[in-house]
Order: C-alpha cells, then structure tokens, then sequence
C-alpha cells in the first residue's frame, strides 16, 4: 500500500510569482505522478488514511495543469529567440508582448517562458546565485513609485522610506538585477496602463528607464492590448516599434482542442473514471468554455474534486454541468444554446 502523507498538502501554502521566493518554487515544481491506490487497498483504508489519500488527491487536481500548447510553444520560441539575440545588443532591445482575452492563456504561457529560460540559465551556471528571471504585474491605477515598488517586492527589499522617489528605488533595483545577471524580465497585465493618460505616460518612461538600464529581454502581457490605449501616442508607437505582438486567442473546435482535453484528463486520479470519457465529451467541453484554456482548466480541475468529495469518482457531462465556471465562458455557453 502506497505511504500516505500526514501533513495536510492543501495547508502547503505558496508564495505568489510576484515573490522571487515564490518564483523559484514555481521554477522547481515538477509535476507529481501521483498514483491511485489499487481497489482493494483504497477500500480498505481507515477512515484517517482515507482523509489523507482524499487530501492528497484533491491538493493533486488543484495544481494548475500546464498543457503545451501551439501558444506557449509560439511564445517560447519566440521568447528564447530574442533573449539569444539581445545577448549581444548594444542598443536598444527588442522585446515581446503577449496580447489576448480574459482566460486565453497570456500568464500561462509567459510563465512557461520564464520558467524554460531560468532552468536552462541554471544547467549553463549550476550553484550561482544569479536571479535569470524577474516576474512582476502592473499595478492598477498605479504610479511609477508603485511599478519600481513591484521590483523591490519581488527581490524582496527592505521597505522604502517615504522619502524614496521612482528613480531612487529603481536605481536600487537595476543594480541588484545587474549583479544577478537578470536577463528576462516579464511585466504582466500591462494593460492597467494607458499611454493616452498622464499616468500612463509616467508609467512608460518608467518602464522604457528599466529597459535602458538593465541589459535584459523584456516580455509583456495583457489582455487585449492593442485596444487598451498601450501604443497610443509617441511612446506607445515607441513601445510598438520595439516589441513584437503574439495573441493567444480561444481554441476552435479542431484536433488540437481535443488532444488539450486528452492532455488534461490524463492528469485526473479517480478510482471511477473511465479514461477517454472526457475527450468523447470535448464538443460539449467547447461549448461550456468557449475553446478558453483557462476555463477548461478550471472546469476540470473543480469538476474532478467534486468527484473525491461527491464519492462518484468520475467525472461525467451531469457533474460537469453543476460546476460553475467564470461568467464570459457561462454566458458563451448560453449564447451557442439559445443560437441552435
């Protein structure tokens, strides 16, 4: 019989990737093969043991399941190909900007970026102390202040005085990063700003100081960019002349759609479900979702842990329609309904 844990792994608690300690969990965290019990020995665990195996199991399907996809493929491609070229570019560097809807995937894939870049920078440089990667959000409604504030948070700073304006925290954090050899640094929802406003004019010059002053690859990514207001103007037209645009967009009912869900239900542990179920349900699976990756995820993973908790162990089209999932995807789903 498998040896079950005995501290509680949904307690396990994890640091955001806006963190460099969370960062490097995430960078380190291999998938778990987690193995179900045979029958006979899942029945006859005690009531304890069956706790712990039910814990273990669910704290397995919460885990985001990361399944390569023509996107992330296009956008780590992409990625390492810019970070090799500004290796050696004395002026100014190209970088790259992830763009698309709400749940299409844009963190997803940026992520799986960082991540590749910093396991191969530790293969090349094992045992150094370099920070490879920086990953950070744009603050809502924010200030240049609170931009090089994310920087100072992720590295993990000391607070800063009051006193300490944009350009002083900044000069902080370039020289750390300069020292630590970053070489990819990734700015995510940067559609909270907009270059047609003061403030989002502010946040550019701020962020186009970083890209001047650290000799890094910069990668960005937003929801739907092109209409948020980021190359409006001069230092938008600026920003675009100096990155590239990938889109992620929401999978059409084809083959690649089918082999996601393949992807995702091979990851399911359930002592009930009958495998290749979930791909006969992938037309059904389109329409629940509208093709987003990040809706199907969630639909899944929750559908699967109602299965533990439920005790039917599988998951079917009628459990699948009791999980409610974010409210784009749910009003796609009653728009395709009403239209047939």
């Amino acid at each position: 019989m498998a040896v079950l844990t005995h501290v509680s792994q949904l307690e396990d608690r994890r640091q955001p990737t806006t963190t460099l300690e969370g960062w490097r969990r995430f960078v380190d965290a291999d998938p778990v093969d987690f193995e179900l019990l045979h029958d006979d020995d899942w029945l006859a665990l005690s009531e304890d043991e069956r706790v712990d195996y039910n814990e273990t199991r669910i704290a397995h399907h919460a885990e985001l399941v990361v399944v390569t996809t023509s996107a992330i493929q296009e956008i780590t491609n992409e990625g390492r190909l810019l970070t090799l070229m500004n290796q050696r570019e004395n002026g100014a560097r190209r970088g790259l900007i992830v763009s698309g809807g709400a749940a299409t995937g844009k963190t997803t894939a940026m992520k799986q970026l960082g991540r590749f870049h910093e396991l191969r920078t530790r293969r090349r440089f094992p045992g150094s102390d370099r920070i490879p990667v920086v990953y950070v959000t744009a603050p809502p409604k924010g200030s240049p202040r609170k931009l090089a504030m994310e920087f100072a948070r992720f590295l993990g700073l000391p607070p800063v005085s009051s006193r300490a304006n944009a350009t002083d925290i900044a000069d902080a954090v370039c020289q750390i990063l300069i020292d630590a050899r970053c070489d990819v640094v990734m700015i995510d929802e940067i559609h909270n700003i907009n270059m047609a406003t003061s403030a989002g004019e502010d946040h550019s010059d701020h962020m186009k100081y970083f890209t001047e002053h650290l000799p890094a690859t910069f990668i960005y990514a937003g929801i739907e960019v092109e209409r948020s207001g980021l190359f409006t103007g001069v230092r938008g037209k600026q920003l675009a002349g100096r990155c590239g645009l990938v889109n992620t967009r929401p999978f059409p009912y084809h083959e690649e759609w089918k082999q996601l869900v393949a992807g995702m239900e091979a990851t399911l542990r359930l002592h009930h479900h009958k495998p290749g179920s979930l791909v006969g349900e992938a037309k059904y699976l389109h329409q629940r979702t509208g093709g987003m990756i990040g809706s199907l995820s969630h639909l899944i993973r929750a559908s699967a842990i109602r299965a533990i908790l439920s005790e039917t162990e599988a998951v079917t089209e009628g459990l699948m329609d009791k999980v409610r999932i974010d409210h784009a995807a749910e009003s796609s789903a009653r728009r395709a309904s009403s239209s047939r």
